[in-house]
This record gives C-alpha cells, sequence and structure tokens, in this order.
C-alpha cells in the first residue's frame, strides 16, 4: 500500500473525503517525524511505539577494497510493534 492508497483507504473509512483523509495522513506523519526529530516517542497503545535509537561509531569494511573504516554514530528511527498489531498479523 503506498501513501495514495492509504489515503483512499482513511477517506473510505472514517467517511470523508479523499482531501480532508490526505491532511489528516500528512498531519499525523508529520506530527510523528516532528517529535522523533525532537528526540521524544510516540506511543500508539496496542498499535506501537517510534522512537530514536543512536547508534555507536563502529568499524566496517569497505567491501571492494577490505579496507578497514569507521562508521560514524547516527540516530536512527525505529518502530517496536505493539501486542495487537502482532496478533493482528500473525
Amino acid at each position: 500500500m503506498n501513501k495514495g492508497e492509504l489515503v483512499a483507504a482513511v477517506a473510505e473509512k472514517a467517511g470523508m473525503t479523499k482531501a480532508n483523509a490526505e491532511l489528516a495522513v500528512n498531519a499525523v506523519l508529520e506530527t510523528i517525524t516532528d517529535t522523533l526529530g525532537q528526540g521524544d516517542t510516540v506511543a500508539l497503545v496496542g498499535f506501537g511505539s517510534f522512537a530514536v535509537k543512536a547508534t555507536a561509531e563502529r568499524k566496517g569494511r569497505n567491501p571492494s577494497t577490505g579496507q578497514e573504516i569507521t562508521i560514524a554514530a547516527s540516530k536512527k528511527p525505529t518502530f517496536t510493534a505493539g501486542k495487537s498489531l502482532k496478533d493482528a498479523v500473525a
């Protein structure tokens, strides 16, 4: 499912226009993005949690030359599924 299909599904389930559904979907995604950018967590009970995970600097290898390189520390967004979501997929 892509974003357009998600908007159409939300519009149908909520009984709203696609334009209003697109505004709602965009607002949710933007809010999650902004919250993670501030380093906070978004927890949706039953669905899951979005969080930011810090990865430490580490050593790696260039696959073409075999030369050892340093991979810089970074922050990555993560998602942990909640019990209801896990049960629905299983």
